[in-house]
């Protein structure tokens, strides 16, 4: 009997861990589904395309599957199966439909709470100190479908959203091999998503790592783990000019007002309850710095998030 035919979907760093698992066990893949890099994105991760292409197997990047024709070629590749592993494309339901085994997601938490995009930058901007992977059923409501198996990590209280996102990939490449056999005899369990624990999130912009000085230190810290490298960063400004913040420790002490410069040598600045000293930075058209030993041209006093 024929091994049964595996269609994949996916990109970045948890498309490349679960392609290569699946690749390493030598499973049958007529083709694998991924997206050309935006040339405006920062590409910190690895190349599904390349990866498949390495091994032979044909690579497609159709800006969109919902063309007839699209839908019509997959349809004459017969999967048994679809993955989609962190592919940023909508699946029309006639490709769902399509594998008699069933489709599959990998999601980057530990369903049903944190539904949507960047899920792992939201968990660490909440202040989690868990998340995970789950393989899930997939239907047209985004992250909904009968969980199939998930994975916790947990989030230490320094870790940023890459720490917590390298975790999380690992944990969805050993998911998907505790269960890859399962899926193939079509005996994998399900289960139904409790729909009154279910939390979604929308995608995050450049824009959204705005610092509210008026939040608490830790709310802040959080923020900051969550968008520093290699994310666009959290920021404000002083004196009209950009400033991202790329590091921060939360104080317990305050004083002045949100966003107040405390103190300059060790460069501290008052937040709606506590405090954050600035260990990295970086102002609009410079390079990045350590942010101690006054050298940043902020001076105590000075209100950061306005124009002073």
């Amino acid at each position: 009997m024929n091994e049964p035919g595996i269609v994949i979907f996916a990109y970045h760093d948890v498309g490349y861990e679960c392609l290569s698992a699946l690749i390493g066990r030598g499973e049958r893949i007529p083709a694998v589904f991924t997206h050309p890099d935006s040339p405006g994105e920062n590409v910190w991760f690895r190349s599904v395309a390349d990866l498949a292409r390495r091994h032979g197997i044909a690579v497609h990047t159709p800006d969109s599957l919902g063309d007839p024709a699209w839908i019509a070629r997959v349809r004459d590749m017969n999967p048994d199966l679809i993955f989609s592993f962190y592919y940023r494309n909508i699946i029309p339901q006639e490709v769902l439909d399509l594998p008699r085994l069933g489709a599959f997601n990998m999601h980057g938490s530990l369903l049903p709470r944190y539904r949507g995009r960047a899920p792992v930058n939201w968990a660490v901007l909440n202040g989690e100190k868990e998340t995970g992977a789950t393989l899930h059923h997939m239907i047209m409501r985004p992250d909904a479908g009968d969980i199939v198996d998930q994975e916790p990590v947990p989030i230490g209280p320094d870790e940023t959203a890459r720490d917590v996102f390298e975790k999380v990939t690992r944990a969805a490449r050993r998911v998907l091999e505790r269960r890859i056999d399962a899926l193939k005899t079509g005996i994998a369990p399900r289960r139904p998503q409790d729909e009154s624990q279910a939390t979604a999130f929308g995608r995050r912009r450049p824009e959204d790592g705005r610092i509210d000085w008026t939040r608490s230190a830790q709310s802040i810290y959080n923020l900051i783990r969550a968008v520093t490298h290699p994310y666009p960063g959290a920021f404000t400004h002083a004196g009209g000019r950009k400033v991202a913040i790329w590091w921060a420790r939360p104080l317990p002490g305050g004083g002045g007002r949100p966003g107040e410069v405390l103190s300059t040598d060790r460069l501290r600045v008052a937040a709606g309850s506590g405090s954050l000293e600035i260990v990295k930075m970086q102002r609009d058209g410079a390079n990045e710095e350590e942010a101690g030993g006054g050298a940043h041209g902020l001076r105590t006093g000075q209100v950061l998030g306005g124009t002073s």
